[in-house]
């Protein structure tokens, strides 16, 4: 792979935390900032920890071992075929698992994201549906529009293969939706039946991924403009968003054909963490320094839970706490990495921990293949 050198933001000084000379951005339309009305989450309903997979794959490599056990996860919900490694999964059985599991808990998760928003199915008027553990043609965002029975004039955009990043990407399609059309409900739904990603051959390169990832899917509805009747004045606010590709390392992270399992197989480098965490800095500093701010004034950080040494790697380079990363690393613990879904359950705890106050900013951070990292600011 090519030398990983930091790329640098010439107009913010990534060093440090002052202010520098960059062009203030407005995200949307002027006067119709989008606000998030509800957020739901849903995950399947078996569960294990690290250990009892460990004994149900029969697992007794002792560095195989290791890196389950030592991977900062307690617990992930999973669909496993009970025979285990004796009779794998086809790739056409993993599929259909992506399928029927996918489309089951974004069903679940998008109905507790509207009860919250006190809304209807048929109030959607946009529909985005990201994943990257399948491929399905058509998509989610068909499947769900027919069997919830969302209008079908509804708009809608399915986002797929992008990633663990690939959350922002969708929510940036629904607030720039939402901002162009105010008073017309936009949701995004991400979806991640990771076990229907999974490839069990013994190797340490296949180990380390089936450590890490869980299933779950995670929905957030968004509208812009004047806030209906009886509605809450002081729903938290997407202001905007900033990216930053690392071409250098665009192999670092793949979800590949293997010939030998014939099936897709995810592939992370050792070098993941430290590419994250040396990039880090400068896409959440021009974010910031774009709105005026600086990073002590972000009352709460939202980062994907990609792997303990990923969230160690941010947290180092951003001059973060342990306490700042709390949900991050609790979603860590409580399900593993749930991809582009696993930022809105990190939202969600904070969300429930009572804690936040109005005019509070927060910074959501994701990353996956590209290699990516995607930010937004959020006014809560």
């Amino acid at each position: 792979m090519a030398s990983l050198t930091p790329i640098v933001d010439s107009a913010v000084d990534t060093t440090s935390n002052d202010l520098t000379e960059a062009p203030k951005r407005t995200f949307g339309l002027a006067g119709f900032k989008p606000r998030i009305l509800g957020i739901g989450t849903a995950v399947p309903g078996t569960s294990y920890t690290q250990e009892e997979l460990l004994d149900k794959f029969r697992v007794v490599d002792p560095k195989v071992r290791s890196v389950f056990l030592n991977s900062a996860i307690q617990r992930r919900y999973l669909t496993l075929p009970p025979e285990g490694i004796r009779q794998p999964e086809s790739q056409g059985q993993l599929l259909a698992k992506h399928r029927v599991q996918g489309l089951d808990m974004g069903k679940r998760a998008l109905n507790e994201c509207l009860k919250e928003a006190g809304a209807e199915v048929t109030d959607i008027r946009y529909l985005v549906c990201v994943s990257s553990t399948g491929f399905l043609t058509p998509g989610f965002t068909a499947l769900m529009i027919r069997e919830l029975g969302l209008d079908p004039s509804c708009a809608r955009l399915d986002v797929v293969g992008m990633g663990c990043n690939a959350g922002l990407n969708g929510l940036t399609a629904v607030a720039g939706w939402a901002a162009a059309h105010p008073g017309d409900l936009a949701v995004l739904v991400c979806i991640e039946a990771c076990s229907a990603a999974y490839v069990f051959d013994g190797t340490m390169r296949t180990s380390v991924v089936n450590s890490l990832f869980g299933d779950g899917a995670a929905a957030l509805a968004v509208r812009a403009g004047e806030a209906p009747a009886g509605a809450r004045a002081d729903l938290p606010e997407l202001l905007d968003f900033a990216s930053c590709m690392i071409p250098e390392a665009i192999d670092a992270m793949r979800f590949e054909w293997d010939d030998e399992a014939v099936r897709f197989s995810f592939f992370l480098e050792r070098e993941v963490p430290y590419i994250i965490g040396a990039h880090a800095e400068g896409v959440v500093n021009r974010l910031l320094a774009g709105n005026g701010l600086r990073r002590s004034e972000i009352a709460h950080w939202i980062v994907h839970s990609g792997g303990k040494k990923v969230v160690d790697s941010v947290r180092v380079n951003l001059g973060l706490t342990a306490h700042d990363l709390r949900h991050t690393t609790d979603v860590l613990r409580d399900f593993g990495n749930l991809s582009s879904g696993a930022f809105l359950f990190s939202y969600q705890r904070l969300r429930n921990e009572g804690v936040v106050r109005p005019g509070d900013r927060a910074v959501f951070m994701t990353m996956g293949p590209g290699s990516t990292i995607e930010t937004a600011l959020v006014r809560c």
